[in-house]
């Protein structure tokens, strides 16, 4: 699995893939599968696929199917220019952007400032988001429940790589094995989840591309506890809440049985970001308590802004999803038993 780009889809370790080179000359076979040994066999760049070779072994997204496909401008004498696309347009406060990345001829690669080329849009699944999760869009020409429900699919089958990573971490940082159980047990619900939500894309015209998570590094202790802060104490209590919400109003019998199950699942999976707080608050200091409420905080602030957007009227009449004053006043709530 060494390599100079790794890539990981479905679950970590089961799908991942390490990118190299490999040459043959007569009967010898060399591969190539560091940054520095890929530039010294390609010697001078000068041709637009190397550049977008060094480019990729540099971490950036050459390659997958994006809204802003991957573009090559030839600089003379300074190389070849890439704009790559980062982010995911989800919900006001998001966006979209594409980066500047230059390669020159010595192999040198250099990453220059995003430019914003999308603010987020409307109608976004809010459950809990691996770090890593790169950008992608539905495939097909689906209506807006064909891809709210494409979205949903694929970040439900990413929040397998967020569960997985998450029994992880908390290994590492001596969380008992209660805790570790159940976080590989939501990842088995995610699953589920991820099943029932394509086939919900599928029914109507939509195809949810696979989640594609960067491999990277275990956090820190305080890195883990502010993304559980963010999405798992904000944004998957209030995806729970929104599941049981959809399993009582949605007027497609086939998306009301799905959700009674998703509901049911989201709940404990809300509940376990909570045990993980209340575990971890006896190690934090008051100042590190302050931080995390404090981050609770501008999620809240996210989703209240996400929810205040309008939807598509089948969304709200066949899916259930809330309308926004519906939505923020689940939102308030919340904050009024679990935030303040």
């Amino acid at each position: 699995m060494a390599g100079f780009a790794r890539d990981c889809r479905g679950f970590p370790k089961t799908e991942c893939v390490a990118y190299y080179l490999v040459t043959t000359r007569g009967d010898e076979v060399r591969t190539y599968d560091t940054l520095d040994s890929l530039r010294q066999v390609l010697g001078t760049i000068d041709r637009a696929e190397e550049a977008a070779l060094l480019a990729f072994a540099a971490g950036h997204d050459v390659c997958s199917p994006t809204e802003f496909p991957p573009a090559v401008g030839v600089n003379p004498d300074e190389g070849f220019t890439i704009l790559v696309q980062w982010g995911d347009a989800c919900g006001p406060g998001t966006w979209t952007s594409r980066i500047p990345v230059r390669v020159s001829a010595s192999g040198e690669v250099v990453e220059y400032e995003k430019i914003i080329v999308k603010h987020g849009d409307s109608g976004c699944y809010p459950g809990r988001r691996p770090v890593g999760l790169r950008e992608a869009r539905p495939q097909g020409h689906g209506d807006a429940r064909g891809a709210w429900f494409a979205r949903a699919a694929r970040l439900e089958a990413a929040s397998i790589h967020a569960f997985l990573r998450l029994r992880e971490e908390l290994a590492l940082h001596g969380a008992g094995q209660a805790l570790q159980d159940a976080a590989l047990a939501s990842a088995a619900d995610e699953v589920r989840h991820a099943e029932v939500t394509t086939r919900l894309a599928r029914r109507f015209g939509a195809v949810p591309p696979l989640p594609s998570v960067a491999d990277v590094p275990l956090r820190s202790l305080r890195d883990v506890l502010l993304d559980n802060a963010v999405e798992g104490c904000v944004r998957e209590t209030y995806s729970a809440l929104l599941a049981h919400h959809q399993a009582l109003h949605a007027e497609d019998p086939e998306i009301r049985e799905a959700m009674v199950q998703i509901a049911e699942d989201e709940t404990r999976h809300a509940g376990l970001s909570w045990d993980i707080d209340a575990w971890a608050a006896p190690r934090l200091s008051e100042e590190e308590r302050a931080v995390l409420r404090e981050a609770r905080r501008e999620a809240l602030a996210v989703l209240r802004a996400e929810v205040a957007v309008p939807l598509d009227a089948h969304l709200t009449a066949e899916a259930g999803l809330p309308s926004p004053a519906v939505g923020l006043a689940l939102l308030d709530s919340l904050e009024q038993e679990l935030w303040a």
